[in-house]
């Protein structure tokens, strides 16, 4: 059966049904027009002053002639500008495009390239990057810059400020279909490049309300207060966290870099309820929290991701934050996070697990044949549900290897015991996760095999109590510079040439590195050796 639509105008229908996360900043600002939707270091910006400000940019994008899915990239930091640019490219129907800025020179123009990104909005802080670049990125037209537009030098420069003052209540309104994209974040993943994942409009609304629903994020006369310290480019602070809160009508405190007394500070006098932190930052908290203490008990939910955190420091938050669930998040940018969340229960009966699945995706483990495994069988653990991208841009091969036998294949070994909950094993894909950043080992090795004195080199994870993983690289020698200086040697270079989350932590000289039958090296056995080596650190 389907409806008989011959006589209602497309748009009409479109703007009467779609899922656009556009939309949703729409309905809360109609309900809580002159609630705080962003603390901005400060500055207090409201629910109907966001989404004025949001759709006054989209019509400015239109008028502009961005087309439909074209992505606008964005070179900005944590600021309620940021998401006003995110929301006014949703609204617009074109495709918001947040970049990683602690990434290079060359990636970031690499990046911008392969998308063909005719438009981008940039930070004052960042514009001296793109001025660099302009002359080599003939695709850009349009910069669009948060500040001083003339002391920019750039000629094609417009003030965002301008763009995004509303001066009428028309809005904007363009047809925008539930499966259209509203976003694109690079990940460096494996390869030597960035792969862009694309989602979807009703990937990015069906996580977020889900992640609204785990989080205990309230529609009504009481509402969520979530301080983020985390970047913005990232799927994490953007997706898991901040879009949520603002989904429900709640509040996002950015309270600038992180610094663990201002973060215990803003909780005590905006009374936060939500806090999510890297185990380090947590680490600090605690630390600061034990010198001087702040009320710190509005806090109901007290989240941890991208590396485990020792018992030990798990018992300090537990005591730290005596209102809070503390529990672990897990996901992917290719898979809208969280995808698994610990319940609060599992911070006691399982709290080196990854916790279940949420409702909106179904997680399991499949052999090398794609075949699903029972219970508390090892193999790669795949997802199917909303949250999953709609794939690769520009890359058919990853979206073939990725979307194989009907799931979506993460990279990450695993199991899925009897009561549902995921066991992460270890990474089928070389990524180290280090201080909240994925880093590439392929990337960090194209650098560190060209350093002086080194002849050969395999880069991998090693754990550590302060970055979660630490990046650490094995080297051969060529013997033309002494071992003790060679590891000073490898770390300098590598700060020249890499991103600083890149750079390895220590350096360890080895006389060959083990391979295999077909000469690729065994990173396992590599792993194994670094578990009776003293690295050499700098």
């Amino acid at each position: 059966m389907e409806p008989d639509l011959s006589g209602v105008d497309p748009l009409a229908y479109n703007l009467a049904t779609r899922v656009c996360v556009g939309d949703a900043l729409t309905r809360s600002a109609s309900m809580f027009p002159t609630r705080a939707a962003i603390i901005d270091r400060g500055v207090v910006i409201r629910y109907h002053e966001l989404d004025d400000a949001a759709e006054a940019l989209g019509a400015s994008l239109l008028r502009l002639g961005v087309a439909p899915h074209e992505p606008v990239a964005m070179l900005t930091g944590n600021s309620w500008r940021t998401v006003a640019t995110y929301f006014a490219c949703a609204k617009a129907g074109v495709v918001a495009m947040p970049i990683n800025v602690q990434l290079s020179a060359t990636d970031i123009a690499w990046i911008i390239a392969d998308a063909g990104a005719r438009v981008a909005v940039v930070d004052t802080t960042f514009t001296s990057v793109v001025a660099a670049l302009h002359d080599t990125l003939s695709e850009l037209e349009v910069v669009i810059v948060d500040g001083d537009v003339a002391s920019t030098g750039l000629p094609t420069a417009r003030a965002w400020s301008d763009l995004a003052t509303r001066r009428d209540q028309s809005r904007v309104e363009v047809m925008i279909e539930d499966r259209d994209i509203v976003q694109c974040l690079y990940t460096s993943g494996t390869t030597s490049r960035p792969k862009g994942v694309l989602v979807s409009h009703v990937s990015v609304f069906v996580a977020g309300m889900t992640d609204a629903f785990a989080m205990e994020h309230r529609w009504g006369s009481t509402w969520s207060v979530l301080v983020n310290v985390l970047p913005l480019f990232h799927t994490t602070a953007l997706n898991t966290l901040c879009l949520p809160v603002l989904f429900t009508g709640g509040t996002v405190v950015l309270p600038g870099p992180f610094d663990a007394a201002t973060v215990l500070d803003t909780i005590e006098r905006e009374r936060a309820t939500h806090l999510m932190l890297l185990p380090m930052m947590w680490s600090a908290v605690v630390e600061e929290q034990r010198r001087t203490a702040r009320d710190v008990s509005s806090v109901i939910r007290a989240v941890y991701a991208m590396a485990p955190m020792s018992r030990e420091l798990l018992d300090r938050v537990d005591a730290t934050f005596p209102n809070a669930a503390v529990i672990l998040g897990s996901g992917q940018t290719e898979v809208v996070p969280a995808t698994v969340l610990q319940w609060p229960e599992h911070r006691w009966s399982a709290s080196e697990s990854w916790g279940p699945s949420v409702p909106s995706v179904l997680t399991r483990c499949l052999d090398v044949e794609g075949n699903v495994l029972g219970p508390d069988m090892v193999g790669e653990i795949a997802y199917r549900g909303a949250h999953v991208a709609s794939g690769y841009w520009n890359n058919r091969d990853a979206n073939a290897a990725a979307f194989a036998q009907g799931w979506f294949h993460s990279g990450d070994l695993g199991r899925v015991d009897a009561d549902g909950v995921v066991w992460f094993t270890d990474r089928l894909k070389d990524v180290i996760k280090s201080g909240g950043e994925n880093v590439s080992s392929v990337d960090v090795e194209r650098v560190v095999s060209t350093a002086p004195g080194v002849r050969e080199c395999s880069i991998v994870g090693v754990p550590d109590a302060y970055w979660g993983e630490a990046v650490c690289a094995v080297v051969v020698p060529d013997d033309t510079v002494g071992r003790e200086e060679l590891a000073t040697r490898v770390i300098a270079y590598a700060k020249e040439h890499l991103a600083g989350f890149q750079v390895p932590k220590s350096v360890v000289v080895m006389d060959e590195l083990p391979r295999t039958a077909t000469g690729k090296v065994r990173k396992h056995d590599v792993r194994d050796h670094l578990r009776d080596a003293e690295p050499d650190r700098s």
